[in-house]
């Protein structure tokens, strides 16, 4: 748990706002450990781990977790609805492009990927998993989860996957990408209080690919076409030779 020597720290701002921060140094997962905390009455909740022993991506994939790295979750009562709650990935995902821009000597080398991720030069660099749950007195607990390449990068992936250390950007300590994370995530959600729409026009102007070619695979079939935007409610356009095409959820591949 949090010690006086810990370097993990949040931001000003998150901590008027409200913000607490709970650090263990080996865990599961930090989303499990959020939603924990959630049935024992907390709210707005900074998670992270020094490592993690079942850290996990989209549809139950393995996050790999070695020490070094950011492993950090953010639980949220009651700030959207079940039907609204996978906004909160776009929001996570405009304040961990922030933070990560805050970093770099490029900024514009960090962009957000279609749903859920952020990149490097166009190779992973960190995921988000947003998680939703009814709590025993009928809140709606929203944990969303970060996993941040800083020190190292997995091996052997059918992708190209990149780390702050490795890349020259700068700074890249985990506790260097949380200070500001903490304080983008208390901004933006400020701002989703208002609304998607500001959210919506954030996140396009820090996209990659639009405009260009974009592959996505469905549970059902796979799209090729022009990543024309994103809709109201953060779905996925696609336009190809048969019109465009509203995408839920979906594995996506640019340049394709």
């Amino acid at each position: 748990m949090t010690g006086p020597a810990d370097p993990f720290i949040l931001s000003d701002s998150a901590i008027a706002a409200g913000y607490d921060l709970v650090v263990y140094e080996t865990i599961g997962s930090t989303n499990d450990a959020a939603f924990e905390h959630a049935r024992g009455g907390a709210n707005r909740t900074w998670v992270v781990a020094r490592a993690q022993t079942a850290g996990r991506g989209r549809h139950g994939r393995q996050w790999q977790s070695p020490p070094g790295n950011l492993y950090a979750s953010v639980l949220l009562i009651d700030v959207a609805t079940p039907q609204t709650a996978p906004q909160i990935g776009f929001v996570a995902g405009i304040a961990l492009a922030r933070a990560l821009r805050q970093l770099v000597a490029e900024p514009a080398r960090i962009g957000v990927k279609w749903p859920n991720d952020i990149l490097l030069d166009g190779a992973k660099l960190a995921g988000i998993l947003v998680e939703g749950r009814v709590l025993a007195d009928g809140a709606y607990a929203i944990v969303a989860g970060f996993g941040v390449n800083c020190q190292s990068r997995p091996p052997d992936l059918p992708y190209r996957a990149a780390a702050l250390a490795e890349a020259g950007v700068g700074r890249s300590k985990a506790a260097d990408v949380l200070f500001l994370l903490s304080q983008q995530m208390a901004d933006w959600l400020r701002v989703f209080e208002q609304g998607f729409d500001a959210i919506r026009a954030e996140w396009l102007s820090l996209a990659a690919g639009i405009g260009a070619p974009i592959k996505v695979k469905t549970a059902t079939r796979q799209f090729e076409g022009i990543f024309q935007s994103i809709d109201a409610d953060g779905r996925l356009i696609l336009v190809d030779a048969s019109g465009a095409h509203s995408i839920e959820a979906g594995d996506v591949l640019l340049g394709h």
